[in-house]
């Protein structure tokens, strides 16, 4: 992406992120916003970014909101979901000609003037707030009692806010069809589809023999990546290599636990993972992800990807019969109509 000599320089511009933890999707986003907007200011949430993956920001100085210094924010910021539409309003952009927020939870919140234009690249709505509320409540033992009512009062009060503040956006533009369909659905707007930056250039096809199927994740409950692993534990002539770490690691190695023919790496420098992309028979992919960058790496290497067939992966994998020829298959549940395409 390239700025626009005759017109970038002239904004001043202000770029809005969620917040600031490690380098990954969103944030490849945001560093491409940057380069187009090298005068933006970054206004985030929370800023804990390690050092080591700073480059994107240059020398920008990043300006958060007061959950920052509150208790534990460092580890548990999350926690501050509640406050965090309150956090969010309390920036003052009113000095700016154009603002970009990075949303998928309060980012685009931000107050804005009439004057100003206010343009929102949706990663996805709140997930957790509206079609996959359940799935959370119960992945995170919140389905009942005096914490799950709680829970459901705040995500209702979520729902709410989320809404009312899409009505401060002028431009809408989504990550993928599937996002698309969601900001329609829960903010009745329409949006334009700009997909996340790959650098497929450097995710390159080889000539070598394709031994193990690989999974690179997250480990979070949404990747259910912990389905995979199950699935390959009834294969045992058929190798696995989870690549990824996170919250759920403990409980996918526990699924794993006995299986020879399941291998968790854990992170990975990025030599070592586009050697077993390339390397893979088939790269597999569970969740039903708003886009899918590692989808688009795998496909760059050559490598068929076996999908779940909802969310990003519609945008990426072509199924048997579609024009191009296949890319992969793309599941669907079991029991729907063309299961495996």
């Amino acid at each position: 992406m390239q700025p626009d000599p005759s017109v970038a320089p002239m904004l001043k511009v202000a770029v809005v992120h969620e917040w600031l933890e490690h380098f990954a999707g969103s944030e490849r986003v945001v560093e491409q916003i940057l380069k187009v907007f090298p005068q933006a200011e970054i206004f985030a949430i929370v800023d804990f970014m390690p050092p080591s993956e700073r480059g994107m920001l240059g020398q920008r100085k990043v300006t958060t909101t007061f959950i920052q210094h509150l208790p534990f924010a460092r580890k548990r910021f999350r926690n501050y979901i509640g406050l965090m539409p309150i956090a969010i309003e309390q920036l003052d952009l009113s000095g700016f000609d154009l603002v970009i927020s990075s949303n998928h939870a309060v980012a685009k919140g931000v107050i804005t003037g009439p004057d100003q234009i206010h343009i929102c690249y949706v990663h996805s709505p709140m997930r957790y707030a509206w079609d996959m509320q359940a799935a959370y409540l119960k992945q995170s033992g919140l389905e009942r009692g005096p914490k799950g009512l709680f829970a459901r009062w705040l995500l209702h009060r979520l729902r709410n806010w989320d809404v009312r503040s899409a009505n401060g956006v002028d431009v809408f533009i989504a990550n993928s069809s599937y996002i698309q369909r969601r900001i329609r659905k829960v903010y009745r707007r329409s949006s334009v589809v700009i997909y996340p930056p790959v650098d497929v250039t450097r995710f390159r096809p080889v000539v070598q023999v394709r031994d193990a199927y690989v999974v690179v994740s997250r480990l979070v409950p949404y990747k259910r990546v912990d389905l995979v692993v199950e699935a390959f534990r009834r294969m045992p002539q058929r190798r696995l290599i989870v690549v990824g770490d996170g919250p759920e690691r403990d409980q996918i190695v526990a699924v794993a636990a006995g299986a020879p023919n399941i291998e968790m790496r854990g992170k990975v420098g990025s030599e070592e993972l586009l050697h077993l992309m390339q390397a893979a028979r088939a790269f597999v992919f569970a969740a039903e992800e708003d886009f899918g960058i590692a989808m688009v790496e795998a496909q760059a290497c050559g490598t068929p990807v076996i999908a779940f067939g909802r969310g990003g992966a519609l945008d990426i994998v072509r199924g048997v019969g579609d024009a191009g020829g296949p890319t992969g298959l793309r599941v669907r549940p079991a029991g729907t109509r063309d299961a495996i395409r």
